[in-house]
């Protein structure tokens, strides 16, 4: 708690809800897009029960995702980065994809088993919360509530000036061109992450319904939204 504004994952904020209030703006939501399961080879979900699978971290929500889905299956920890290779010398049977390796992971051999967000899309016509900004409760609503307009302004200027941002956000891009970097970037900057509004919380919801019901968070974080 020692961080008056920061980025976690939905996963996370869960174990953090206590100590802190959800922005309206800068969440990630994937619409259509998510975290993606991949092979060396096509299979199903369901054929990775007892199996190996990698995720790029406990508390991430691409991890939570996967035990709601496959709860039979056996994650192990691998760097998000490290997943694709770890994927394609055998050391897992399978792996969820994170960041850029998304759009890379066909060109590296693999094939998908499932997109969690085009899951959430077909199956609950909602968009798959992945991470959130969040500021701490301590500092009171009205420093709260201008914190989340200042981090407003920023991303609405962010998106007015999309080929500066883009060239700045390139630098930590991994690898990724100007085409890729600006699918990547408009593939979970959008509408909500401007205001996740009604649509935002009843994905969130929804995540932590899922969660408390599978025994994988202790219970349902409060949603106070700023």
């Amino acid at each position: 708690g020692d961080l008056e504004i920061t980025a976690v994952s939905a996963h996370a904020y869960a174990f953090l809800a206590d100590r802190y209030a959800v922005l309206a703006c800068g969440a990630s939501m994937g619409i259509g897009y998510g975290p993606v399961v991949v092979a060396r080879a096509p299979r199903t979900l369901e054929s990775l029960r007892g199996r190996r699978v990698a995720i790029p971290g406990p508390l991430t929500t691409a991890a939570l995702l996967l035990r709601i889905e496959c709860p039979e299956c056996v994650p192990v920890e691998v760097m998000f980065d490290r997943i694709p290779a770890a994927v394609r010398a055998g050391e897992v049977e399978a792996g969820v994809i994170i960041h850029e390796s998304q759009l890379t992971y066909r060109a590296e051999g693999l094939v998908k088993v499932l997109d969690f967000g085009e899951l959430w899309q077909q199956r609950d016509g909602l968009p798959v919360p992945l991470g959130l900004d969040v500021v701490r409760r301590d500092l009171g609503p009205e420093l709260m509530r201008a914190a989340s307009e200042g981090f407003r302004a920023s991303i609405r200027d962010a998106i007015d000036h999309e080929e500066e941002a883009i060239a700045y956000a390139l630098r930590f891009g991994r690898g990724l061109d100007v085409p890729q970097g600006k699918r990547f970037v408009h593939m979970y900057v959008n509408d909500l992450t401007l205001d996740m509004g009604d649509v935002g919380r009843r994905a969130l919801e929804t995540l932590y319904a899922r969660a408390v019901g599978a025994g994988l968070i202790p219970g349902t974080p409060a949603l106070d939204i700023v």
